[in-house]
């Protein structure tokens, strides 16, 4: 009996795949699950780096600009680029000295590396909702608490950036987990890459715990065409909470350690560009402070567009099986690597006379890197959604660990801060591309593994194989 009932829904399934069924997009339940992660990430990620931007103007420090005439002028400024510097700490409030305040932003990564795997197993175990809104209400009043807490002790300050990081550790494990569960097959790459904060992060939480649920089957607005179309889309039974972990497996898998390793060398460049660009941009490039921090964005922006557009074109190409789901994730990861490395390195080569290239350059490394979204990053839904949450929080446990030594190498790779010790900074990025373009490329699998499918399913694929079920 168990045999035949799963040979039937195997059927139904086939057969609605035949039907052109009227199934809800952009105002579905999985796209606003998508609208409202988006908004959540945007969030995680303001909480994140909030205090490196506001760190600038919260300390007192020497400024290195001349008065010229009553107007402020860097003494460092490129030939023929004489620009208006904006002095941002005359209001400062702490004598923080530079050892202090690397110790206060990189105290967030001693939280954020300890909760990765714990938030993914969470999240498959009870579900991501409850971890994602937990861990943001906790970051939320963290956040609120900061400016109470800095004038009182900057080691209260220590402590509640550890805390942002052990909750906000926990998001991204938990959101690859809901995704294992609400992404279709053939639209896991869009929805996935289409991924003022204290307070309006507080009300955030209200909403995404009115409008979420951990799986399609529990949410009281979706349609029944979504749910079936969900549930019969995904490649195991979301009905059921994930209990055992099959680690064993876990550590033999090629393609678990294709992602880890394109995680880590994605993230070498990622936190090399995030914490040193707005140095590079002043110290080698000559940019004043006020455009500094429009351009250090830049790079960003396009590597937010190119990875919507990379999640819309690589679930195109599997849809009208141009490239099996393996050939397109290794693909789209050498094409992000290499066109990364490239840009990179040509950016080592540019002078401040040659600025606005610079700036061309760095925008089309950091627009390729946004590419990985549809590669590495939505691979864990490829080859395990089952356990998505789990081996995300692996992956990116491992792959924090760059942010904790690359910018100490790139400040040790430039004590001068001169255009050609940056250069070394841009070829060891570059070599990291490489590496995991030559990882990943070789060893990434699209396909479900064994190990990650349920066992109803490999009784149901063994017995037909052999000799399919006849119905009465």
């Amino acid at each position: 009996m168990e045999l035949i009932e799963e040979y039937d829904k195997h059927e139904t399934c086939l057969k609605q795949k035949d039907k052109t069924l009227d199934i809800p997009c952009c105002c579905s339940q999985r796209w606003i699950l998508a609208y409202t992660s988006f908004l959540g990430v945007v969030l995680v990620y303001a909480v994140r780096v909030n205090l490196s931007v506001a760190i600038v103007c919260m300390v007192k420090n020497v400024n290195s600009t001349t008065e010229l005439n009553g107007t402020s002028i860097d003494s460092n400024t490129c030939l023929g680029h004489a620009e208006i510097q904006t002095v941002f700490n005359k209001h400062a409030e702490f004598d923080w000295d530079k050892t202090t305040r690397s110790s206060i932003l990189a105290s967030f990564f001693y939280g954020y590396i300890c909760t990765q795997v714990l938030g993914g197993w969470f999240a498959d175990r009870y579900g991501g909702r409850r971890v994602f809104g937990a861990a943001m209400a906790v970051s939320s009043v963290c956040t609120i608490l900061t400016p109470v807490c800095a004038r009182t002790s900057v080691i209260l300050v220590f402590v509640l950036r550890v805390i942002i990081g052990l909750a906000t550790g926990t998001v991204f494990p938990a959101m690859q987990s809901m995704w294992g569960r609400w992404a279709p097959s053939l639209e896991r790459s869009k929805l996935m890459t289409f991924t003022s904060v204290g307070g309006f992060s507080c009300i955030w939480v209200v909403v995404w715990f009115i409008l979420t649920r951990d799986t399609p089957s529990e949410h009281p607005r979706i349609s029944s065409q979504e749910r079936d179309y969900i549930i019969n889309s995904i490649e195991f039974d979301t009905t059921k909470r994930t209990s055992k972990v099959p680690w064993i497996e876990f550590a033999k898998s090629p393609a678990l350690l294709a992602c880890i390793t394109a995680h880590m060398c994605n993230n070498w460049t990622n936190y090399t560009l995030l914490t040193s660009l707005p140095d590079f941009m002043k110290s080698v490039m000559k940019f004043n402070i006020q455009s500094n921090g429009l351009l250090t964005a830049l790079p960003y922006l396009c590597q937010a567009v190119s990875g919507l557009a990379a999640g819309q074109i690589t679930d195109l190409i599997r849809s009208r099986k141009i490239l099996s789901t393996t050939a397109t994730r290794r693909s789209t990861g050498a094409i992000a690597f290499t066109g990364a490395a490239v840009f990179l390195v040509a950016t080592g080569f540019m002078s401040c006379n040659h600025r606005d290239m610079a700036v061309v350059f760095l925008s089309l490394a950091v627009m390729f890197t946004g590419l990985n979204r549809a590669a590495f990053i939505v691979n864990h839904n490829d080859f395990a959604p089952k356990y998505a949450g789990v081996l995300f929080g692996i992956t990116n446990t491992f792959a924090t660990i760059p942010g904790m030594i690359a910018p100490l190498v790139a400040g040790a790779l430039t004590p001068h801060d001169t255009s050609e010790e940056w250069r070394n900074v841009f070829y060891v990025c570059a070599a990291f591309c490489l590496l995991g373009t030559l990882v990943f490329g070789g060893l990434a699998r699209g396909e479900v593994q064994d190990w990650a499918k349920d066992n109803s399913e490999k009784l149901w694929i063994e017995t037909t194989s052999n000799n399919p079920p006849m119905k009465k």
